[in-house]
């Protein structure tokens, strides 16, 4: 079974955002409408996903055993 390239984003900022912590690299989930519009949908601190400006993250990739180390969403 093929396994879906997942995409990541490091925090930069978090004004009024509990749920984010700075500096922590988070899943980003495909959200093509709430690109347009300025946002990614991110799998936060509670678990859940949410929209976040994107301006509050720089994309990032990471390797394959990286992403396997990281806890796997809820």
């Amino acid at each position: 079974m093929e396994r879906r390239e997942q995409k990541f984003a490091l925090c930069i900022r978090n004004s009024q955002c509990e749920d984010l912590e700075l500096h922590k690299v988070y899943r980003i989930l495909p959200d093509g409408r709430a690109a347009k519009e300025g946002y990614l949908r991110i799998i936060d601190e509670s678990g859940e996903d949410y929209l976040y400006p994107q301006s509050y993250f720089i994309r990032v990739k990471l390797p394959r055993k990286a992403q396997e180390a990281l806890p796997v969403p809820r």
